[in-house]
């Protein structure tokens, strides 16, 4: 199948290109720098240059493709309205020229704020709708297709997608371990992360793309729920440091922008998605990438 995919040489986007390789895919790979448009070349993948801005490039790409495979976003945490409104107007796109012909359109979401008080299923609808809301409420957008021809599939990721190399929400929980001096928590460090290894994460989108009904909600969730302490005490162990709680008051002093997500509850369970899918994650667990040194090795950060 002719896939094209966008955030191709992301921290996901990368492994998961790698997976439709070698499931025998071919793949056109939208590259914004000549660094990425290299190193997607050198696997093979057909570059088209452009960023999620170039709308029409967006559409280009949709149209030649068998599938399309939506991974980028602009993660602009200081002004995500921009990010958000970018989101909307790349899955409009897609969803427009995809519609009326069946093709699949894969496409990147998350499972914040889905059920705030329990583990989150895939039977649990986004509460995002309209431009304004995350993602430009991208999902539900995109869902709406269903039945106007568009072969639909929502891949939630849990919040940390983790493993060596990973620039993401822990690599930043760790940075601010460093700066302050004490490896904390927010408040009584109950609330949950959902977490899943990257090579996980990967091979789940090439399942998604060969097995997902239309209007499937796939969850990308290896663990249902790794305590802020438990990440916090990884943290603290790996560099040496004092762990302590966070009152909720200074967490945003503390910990900068991810103090905003760091006390979110965001477990998440997979069993339909594995029943599903035959998806059996098999990496290492959070605690056990956060021991062995992912987010504190100098030759990995």
């Amino acid at each position: 199948m002719q896939v094209f995919v966008t955030g191709a040489s992301g921290w996901i986007g990368s492994a998961a290109v790698d997976e439709l390789l070698a499931d025998g895919h071919a793949v056109t790979a939208l590259a914004r720098s000549d660094a990425s448009a290299a190193a997607l070349e050198a696997k093979g993948v057909r570059v088209q240059r452009g960023d999620l801005d170039d709308l029409d490039g967006l559409r280009r790409g949709a149209d030649a493709a068998e599938a399309v495979l939506h991974l980028a976003n602009k993660h602009d945490f200081s002004n995500p309205a921009v990010s958000n409104a970018a989101e909307r107007a790349a899955v409009q796109t897609f969803v427009d020229t995809l519609a009326g012909s069946g093709r699949p359109f894969l496409f990147a979401s998350g499972v914040a704020a889905l059920a705030p008080d329990r583990p989150a299923t895939e039977v649990d609808a986004s509460q995002f709708h309209g431009p304004d809301s995350p993602r430009g409420g991208a999902e539900n957008l995109a869902l709406e297709y269903v039945d106007r021809g568009v072969h639909v599939v929502s891949l939630r990721f849990s919040p940390t997608v983790h493993g060596v190399g990973d620039h993401g929400f822990i690599s930043a929980i760790t940075d601010a371990a460093r700066r302050t001096g004490v490896s904390g928590y927010p408040g009584d460090g109950t609330n949950r992360w959902a977490a899943v290894h990257r090579s996980d994460a990967a091979r789940l989108v090439a399942l998604g793309l060969a097995k997902a009904p239309s209007g499937s909600r796939l969850h990308a969730v290896a663990e249902e729920g790794v305590t802020s302490r438990e990440i916090a005490e990884a943290i603290g162990a790996v560099l040496d440091l004092p762990v302590t709680s966070v009152a909720p008051d200074d967490v945003p002093a503390h910990f900068g922008w991810i103090g905003g997500f760091f006390g979110m509850e965001m477990s998440a369970t997979s069993t339909a998605t594995r029943e599903l899918l035959g998806w059996t994650p098999t990496g290492p667990t959070l605690v056990e990438d956060i021991a062995a040194g992912a987010y504190t090795t100098p030759e990995v950060r």
